[in-house]
């Protein structure tokens, strides 16, 4: 049986924050499948279908949750129950947070002759990947169990210009989208093309080469670049629009 102590790589159960005053969902479901979630600033691509993706319950008896190799254990931001303005929203409406808090990491992972640790650390606000991992109901709250890959970056703030990318991600601000055609007809939001060139604010330390040594970007902050359309995954920032994704996504250096 697991044990309720709390360490590097484990977290108990009884010891995690509880949540007053959240309204927890009435809707259950028994089947697991790909999600979509959103974290505080996110702002999401229009949905061409929407997937839920439920909870896995680990029961009571079980008290803590220890994640293997090079996965970590996030507990899921709750879903905003209000919009900005105010309105509250019916539970249908809701959409589901894409970040939390690490509560416990692996002992990592070989490569090479390298033993590389987790790139995270218990405590830490980060953003996923869409679709990513294992979502579990633990002690009364949802958790995500995932690669340490699949975390975009650390996000300690609720500005999404202060995320630090991880491993290959960039952070790039997006150019403003053009409001008018070439013939001066005026675009509505609908139609507006979806840009595709923008400015990098940060990058990470560079993915791993086969002696787990850092193989540094070939874009720097502060480099326009045009990237795939499609990739990464969008936020909304205080000051514009911003997309976190993988270097390889970057297509070119514009100067």
């Amino acid at each position: 049986m697991a044990t309720a102590q709390l360490t590097a790589s484990s977290i108990s159960g009884r010891s995690l924050p509880s949540f007053e005053g959240i309204r927890p969902c009435s809707v259950k479901f028994a089947s697991t499948g790909a999600g979509h979630v959103r974290f505080p600033g996110v702002n999401q691509r229009s949905f061409r279908g929407l997937v839920v993706k439920a909870a896995t319950v680990v029961a009571p008896k079980y008290t803590s949750i220890k994640p293997l190799g090079d996965r970590v254990l996030v507990k899921i931001k709750t879903a905003e129950e209000k919009t900005e303005g105010g309105i509250l929203l019916p539970t249908t409406a809701q959409t589901k947070p894409q970040g939390g808090e690490v509560v416990a990491v692996g002992e990592g992972r070989t490569v090479g002759k390298a033993k590389l640790d987790v790139s995270v650390k218990t405590g830490s606000q980060v953003v996923y990947s869409k679709y990513a991992g294992t979502e579990v109901e633990f002690n009364g709250a949802k958790h995500l169990i995932l690669k340490d890959d699949d975390i975009v970056g650390i996000l300690e703030t609720e500005d999404v210009k202060d995320l630090k990318p991880l491993n290959d991600r960039v952070l790039i601000k997006v150019a403003e989208a053009e409001e008018k055609t070439a013939g001066g007809l005026l675009l509505t939001e609908a139609s507006k093309e979806k840009p595709s060139i923008g400015t990098v604010i940060a990058v990470g330390p560079g993915p791993l080469d086969e002696e787990g040594n850092r193989k540094p970007l070939s874009v720097s902050p502060g480099n326009t670049v045009l990237y795939s359309k499609y990739a990464g995954n969008d936020f909304k920032g205080k000051d514009g629009d911003y997309i976190a994704l993988r270097a390889s996504d970057v297509i070119a250096v514009l100067s």
